[in-house]
């Protein structure tokens, strides 16, 4: 379970970090589509430990 929680919470900070690089590029660039990716910035922060933190509750329930 700890190897799992691991896997999971390097993959969450990847994606966020990938997230978060996408979003300063395309405002550095000054991209019309700037703030819809800081929008959906926004949401992944929220999001993605939210699913992750479900797929570790779904592990736990299935195996037990």
């Amino acid at each position: 379970m700890k190897k799992l929680k691991r896997i999971l919470a390097l993959i969450g900070v990847v994606l966020l970090l990938g997230v978060y690089a996408l979003t300063m590029i395309t405002a550095l660039m000054d991209s019309p589509q700037a703030g819809g990716w800081f929008k959906a910035s926004l949401a992944c922060t929220i999001g993605i430990p939210i699913f992750l933190y479900a797929c570790i509750l779904v592990y736990r329930w299935t195996r037990k």
